[in-house]
């Protein structure tokens, strides 16, 4: 099965870039495929960075023959998104807000229908709105139609929204330890629920 991390940071080596590894790891130890995307490096290559709604329904002409469409087309194939992002004024980084605002195409096709999800997030402080930005991370997937799930397993608890830490993220235990755990979630959910899933052919 292919995983996307989906990495909102500006930063490529930090601090959600560390959570997103760990998921990772424990998605790659069951046997699946984890790509890194980093958003911003994607959003800076894009001719348009953010979304002017210039078609109606959308066309994805603002973004075709850039790297953007080459990754919304990598979504469309994924089993499961790890979404990740920087917690800023307690909600997601701008560049993941952009990324998603140009899926408009990705939802008329409902390409990422039952497509698993979850979310990680990193705050400055043990309480710097971290569930706010993973609830704002959750309302998109859920708008794609997506599964999403939150940190739970049978071999650890019931879990909570996502995972969570603060920074710095390789110093954080529990989040890290909660990070994996919400990537083995989302790999054991995404192999229950494959047969839900309709990958359509590229148009």
């Amino acid at each position: 099965m292919l995983f996307v991390a989906l990495n909102g940071s500006p930063h490529k080596k930090g601090n959600t870039v560390t959570l997103l590894e760990a998921a990772c790891s424990a998605i790659q130890s069951l046997g699946g495929d984890c790509i890194f995307v980093h958003v911003s490096e994607v959003m800076g290559d894009a001719k348009q960075p953010y979304c002017m709604a210039c078609s109606n329904p959308c066309s994805g002409r603002c973004y075709a023959g850039t790297r953007l469409e080459e990754v919304y087309h990598l979504l469309s194939r994924a089993d499961g998104i790890l979404m990740g992002s920087p917690v800023y004024f307690c909600t997601v980084s701008g560049q993941m807000k952009s990324f998603w605002d140009k899926t408009r195409l990705l939802r008329t096709r409902k390409a990422l229908l039952n497509t698993v999800g979850g979310a990680f997030t990193v705050g400055a402080a043990r309480f710097g709105g971290q569930e706010t930005t993973l609830r704002a991370m959750h309302d998109i997937m859920l708008c794609h139609g997506m599964t999403v799930v939150g940190d739970g397993y049978f071999e650890a608890d019931c879990g909570h929204n996502g995972g969570c830490s603060q920074k710095p993220s390789a110093g954080d235990a529990e989040g890290l330890k909660r990070a994996a755990i919400l990537g083995r979630r989302i790999y054991e959910v995404a192999g229950a629920t494959c047969q839900i899933r309709r990958k359509f052919p590229e148009e």
